[in-house]
């Protein structure tokens, strides 16, 4: 589902911005803004989901609390009292629906942009050896990789398959070539020869694991070279992989420190992402009576994230849409805070700020009681 979306839908809408305005990064931009606009009823009604259980949370647990000690003995209007307070209330799972229904497009965008053209395009073969006296018992089943859209020129694009005949099992002393087609079967080679320049798609092979049981040569023809597993990787180079966008060095590039050097783009990029997820659940709170668990939670969950995705190996483009992403959810969950809330929720949210106010002005008071002479 998530390669249909993504030939489908995400690379059609990429093209027609890129043919609007020719650079790969607004095109990201775009195409963020355009997916985060469309899903945003879906993600508008898990934040409302979200802010209204927070303010209700107390209320329901208390409830519950009562009718599971009143009708203890009597399942049936137990079960149907709780069903009341859902109903009153709205369950705590009705913001979970929205989310699973957007994923798939989320991830179909996920794996785009990690893909031609901003990045080089993976194919791995895990290759199983067996010693020549074992491969006859074994029967060829055909390999067939995932296809992957290659962009060849700023719209034009083929979906290119990785195929294995006789399968990923071969004997010691054998060899098996790698055929790189479309889905029609066209070799990609020959979807080259129409192509300027055809060196700057060349495949380039390497073997991952087990350069001791197999070797690859430059046309991808793997040999066996001794009994066990190994794991062959074909790369091909994606069209803006190298392509930079304001001061992203290269849309493509990954990775916070390569090569005895810090990327710096890649730096800001991570600890805008970090600053916007903490900004949105800032303003997630906003209005909202204090929540000691939450307020830890919104310090440590930011730079938790953050840190992960600065040695997690994410090209820079994908980083690009998590950041745009960021900030368009941060804008809808402020909107989002302003709506009016439904008669039952607000006033409870009312005796919640003002029983809050009232703790407040107690402690305050109570610092300075023992400093206040006596009588006073």
């Amino acid at each position: 589902m998530i390669g249909y979306i993504s030939d489908n839908l995400l690379i059609p809408i990429l093209d027609f911005f890129y043919g609007l305005v020719p650079s790969y990064g607004l095109a990201i931009v775009a195409l963020t803004l355009v997916i985060r606009i469309a899903l945003y009823p879906l993600s508008a009604g898990s934040i409302r989901s979200a802010r209204r259980m927070r303010i209700a949370q107390p209320v329901i647990q208390k409830r519950q609390a009562e009718i599971k000690s009143r009708y203890a003995n009597n399942p049936q209007k137990q079960q149907e009292e709780l069903g009341n307070v859902m109903k009153e209330f709205g369950s705590p799972l009705a913001g979970c629906l929205p989310l699973l229904v957007q994923m798939p497009i989320l991830f179909a965008l996920f794996a785009t942009l990690r893909g031609s053209p901003f990045a080089d395009v993976p194919y791995t073969l895990n290759m199983k050896v067996l010693p020549a006296d074992q491969i006859a018992a074994v029967e060829p089943k055909p390999f067939n990789s995932a296809s992957h859209s290659i962009f060849i020129g700023e719209t034009d694009h083929v979906p290119v398959i990785a195929s294995l005949p006789r399968g990923t099992k071969i004997g010691v002393g054998d060899s098996a070539t790698v055929n790189l087609h479309t889905k029609d079967g066209r070799a990609f080679s020959d979807v080259l020869t129409d192509v300027e320049n055809p060196g700057r798609f060349a495949p380039t092979w390497a073997v991952t694991k087990g350069d001791d049981i197999v070797s690859v040569s430059k046309d991808g023809t793997i040999t066996a070279l001794a009994a066990g597993d190994a794991t062959v990787e074909a790369k091909i180079p994606g069209l803006a992989a190298r392509s930079g966008f304001l001061f992203i060095k290269a849309l493509g590039q990954v990775g916070f420190y390569a090569d005895g050097a810090i990327n710096w783009d890649i730096a800001i990029l991570v600890a805008g992402f970090g600053i916007t997820l903490f900004i949105s659940q800032l303003l997630s709170g906003m209005g909202m009576p204090a929540n000691p668990q939450q307020a830890t939670a919104n310090k440590i969950t930011p730079v938790m994230i953050t840190g992960m995705f600065l040695f997690f190996p994410l090209p820079a483009g994908v980083l690009l849409y998590m950041l745009i992403a960021n900030i368009f959810q941060g804008l809808q969950t402020f909107i989002l805070t302003k709506e009016a809330l439904p008669d039952n929720l607000q006033k409870i949210l009312d005796q919640q700020m003002a029983q809050k106010t009232v703790t407040v002005s107690a402690t305050s008071g109570g610092s300075r009681l023992p400093f206040e002479p006596k009588g006073k």
